[in-house]
């Protein structure tokens, strides 16, 4: 019998927004476009696959 060891493949990611530098968690994979809730700027827009980041990344979260 074969025991397979999922990892966890994604993430998520502290970002600091480069209008407001408000910070907020957002998924590595993000599926819809992600905004700063306090000024409304693009922070991530979905690719298919990982997000393409608009935003300065502090630090990561598995």
């Amino acid at each position: 019998m074969v025991r397979t060891i999922r990892e966890n493949r994604s993430s998520f990611l502290r970002v600091k927004c480069p209008d407001c530098e408000n910070e907020q968690l957002v998924f590595e994979k993000a599926s819809t476009v992600v905004t700063c809730v306090v000024c409304s700027h693009t922070l991530a827009e979905p690719s298919g696959g990982k997000a393409l980041l608009k935003a300065e990344v502090i630090s990561e979260y598995k």
